[in-house]
């Protein structure tokens, strides 16, 4: 890994926006997708004490993964757990035992540090067209853009709210949108009493070690899966981001570390962590500060979020679920704005290109689900074969 660029001057104010856009990024990372874990445990027939060690062993992971990559890049490098990985559990984990399953978490992992140490993962992201990348993320994040106003339906007042706000503040203060945006958000949904904390006890995660059992059975039916799930919905997308945002940022340290810190935590119930894409975006792009040289605060504010939400077990986590599925969604999608108009203007900017981006970004909004395979892996497909063949017939 390289070394880590100078530390610029940072003022009090440059701390703030990326910090509360890391804090939006870990808001709807556990309130969208973390049921999907409790779920995976609960068909996998986890207690309550191995289910806490999960939910412990990927924040701490994710979180310090986080902070010591964001640091030494000077790049906002956010890492999460794999969410297609855990729906895949949600079916994958009935037919193995839980010993075969933590086998088969070590095996993925030591995958990922063999691809990251080999340097094959940061080539291949390299020869991707940037116009295929950008309508590639555009494409990924649309249903989080049409979400912030697909819920005016079911909530009109609360999502007309955050909407109504979210103008009012970027004509207002741009730089303060997002940051009036929660604090707006958070101060009616507390007014109103639809933030239900009843049954919340704050108590300490403890770790539970499981040992391993390897078998032929969870390499072929859940390892194999889960490496080829996250490598193609996490890690290449997640890549793409960072590059569309302007962090030329090397793949191979990332891969290396999110695998290492996945064997590590693996024996305590952590299933894989990588670099996130759809939350990272909302770090990454310029709703997280005007000045990319600072957004990588926001890398390192989340990683403390999510370590001390492990620290704590489900209770911070359960904190997070606690708030409503339609102000998650708005937030978020709010949030991603910038993010997914920029995409759209590199995607479409190159008339050369155009259209093959413009496949691209409707092939990755299909979010086509094949071969257990994700959206974001056939949308990359699809348009790299329409750029080939349409360079090929301009040549």
């Amino acid at each position: 890994m390289t070394a880590s660029a100078p530390v610029s001057t940072i003022r009090a104010q440059d701390l703030l926006h990326p910090a509360i856009a890391g804090l939006i990024s870990v808001i709807v990372n556990y309130g969208g997708t973390f049921i999907l874990v409790f779920q995976a445990a609960r068909i996998a027939g986890l207690d309550a004490a191995q289910t806490a060690s999960w939910v412990w062993s990927v924040s701490i992971g994710v979180g310090l993964t986080g902070i010591y990559l964001s640091w030494r890049t000077r790049a906002p490098v956010i890492t999460a757990w794999s969410t297609p990985g855990a729906a895949f559990l949600v079916t994958a984990l009935a037919s193995v035992s839980y010993p075969e399953a933590i086998g088969a978490y070590i095996l993925s992992a030591l995958g990922f540090v063999i691809l990251g140490l080999s340097g094959c993962f940061d080539r291949l992201i390299r020869l991707i067209p940037p116009a295929i990348a950008a309508a590639l993320l555009a494409g990924i994040l649309l249903q989080f853009g049409i979400g912030a106003f697909g819920g005016i339906s079911a909530d009109p007042a609360l999502v007309g709210l955050l909407v109504g706000s979210y103008l009012i503040l970027k004509r207002v203060s741009a730089r303060y949108a997002i940051v009036g945006l929660l604090v707006i958000g958070l101060a009616w949904l507390l007014l109103r009493g639809e933030v239900d904390l009843t049954g919340l006890r704050l108590e300490l995660a403890v770790p539970v070690f499981t040992a391993p059992s390897f078998t032929l059975n969870a390499a072929l039916s859940v390892a194999l899966p889960l490496f080829l799930i996250t490598l193609t919905g996490q890690y290449m997308p997640g890549m793409l981001v960072l590059r569309n945002d302007g962090f030329p940022t090397s793949a191979n340290p990332i891969v290396t570390v999110t695998g290492l810190g996945s064997l590590l935590m693996a024996p305590f119930g952590s299933h894989a962590f990588n670099v996130a894409a759809i939350t990272a975006a909302i770090v990454t792009g310029p709703e997280a500060h005007e000045d990319r040289s600072k957004r990588w605060i926001g890398g390192i504010a989340a990683g403390l979020l999510y370590t001390l939400i492990g620290i704590f077990g489900v209770t911070l986590a359960g904190l997070f679920m606690a708030f409503p599925a339609g102000f998650i969604t708005a937030l978020a999608g709010l949030a991603l704005l910038g993010t997914i108009g920029g995409s759209l203007s590199i995607a479409m900017a190159d008339p050369a290109t155009r259209e093959a981006a413009l496949i691209t970004f409707l092939a990755s909004a299909a979010n086509i689900q094949m071969l257990g395979i994700g959206g974001a892996f056939w949308g990359l497909v699809i348009g790299l074969l329409a750029w080939a063949v349409l360079s090929a017939r301009r040549g």
